[in-house]
């Protein structure tokens, strides 16, 4: 685990799942984060846990582009530069197209969508300045695969790999990387985002019988943030070995 020791990244959707774990093998080793979620009670406690000179705290919500500005410039505050942005924020309403459930359609862009739209706008012009950095932005298995019942999950999950390998290309003489993980079944709290009873069930089982830790998604965060910085990885894709979605 290389190029980590000293690192400051910046993390969306940190109070629980991905993020927490991220934190953690982060911390554990020898990198600084600056956490965001809506959940301010949660990211305190892992500030607690981590310590305070490795950890900081911000009440963030993705959809609102001034409160991801505030809390990049909170980071920066904080610790003096950034070197990783991880827009991992996300929700995963599924259902049929049929059902019209339009609110859920227009949360799951605002989230999956312009949190990481929001999360680069912030990040990107201070990237610039010191010519580096990496943003990881988080698509899943559904974002390679359309299954019935996800297409506006999928459509943004498609949109995030869309927006990165773009973003990828635009950025080379930034000396910045750009990396997309697209997990599989990962045991988090994004199936209690899944709001209709029988969808609802359906994922749960999956999951019971399917998920791996959220440790997982954590190992990938390393193993992109500690390559040689000549060295950008691109895309991961992972599930558990015994998915077959």
């Amino acid at each position: 685990m290389e190029n980590i020791a000293g690192k400051v990244v910046v993390i969306t959707g940190a109070s629980s799942g991905l993020g927490e774990a991220a934190a953690r093998q982060l911390v554990q080793q020898g990198a600084r984060v600056a956490l965001g979620a809506r959940r301010l009670d949660r990211l305190q406690a892992l500030v607690k846990e981590l310590g305070e000179a490795n950890a900081s705290a911000f009440r963030v919500d993705v959809t609102e582009q001034a409160q991801v500005s505030a809390f990049v410039g909170h980071a920066l505050e904080r610790f003096g530069h950034i070197d990783v942005m991880l827009n991992n924020a996300g929700i995963m309403p599924l259902s049929p197209l049929e059902m019209l459930r339009c609110e859920e359609w227009s949360r799951c862009i605002d989230v999956n969508i312009k949190g990481v739209l929001w999360g680069i706008a912030a990040a990107l012009p201070h990237f610039k300045r010191q010519k580096s950095g990496q943003f990881i932005n988080v698509s899943s298995v559904a974002g390679h695969k359309i299954l019935e019942g996800g297409a506006i999950y999928s459509a943004t999950k498609y949109a995030v790999r869309v927006i990165s390998e773009t973003l990828r290309q635009e950025v080379k003489p930034y000396n910045i990387r750009t990396t997309v993980i697209s997990p599989g079944a990962i045991a988090t709290e994004l199936p209690a985002s899944v709001t209709v009873p029988g969808v609802r069930k359906a994922v749960a089982e999956l999951y019971q019988s399917t998920a791996i830790p959220a440790d997982s998604f954590g190992r990938c965060v390393l193993f992109a943030i500690s390559q040689p910085a000549e060295v950008d990885v691109n895309e991961i894709l992972y599930r558990p070995t015994r998915q077959a979605l």
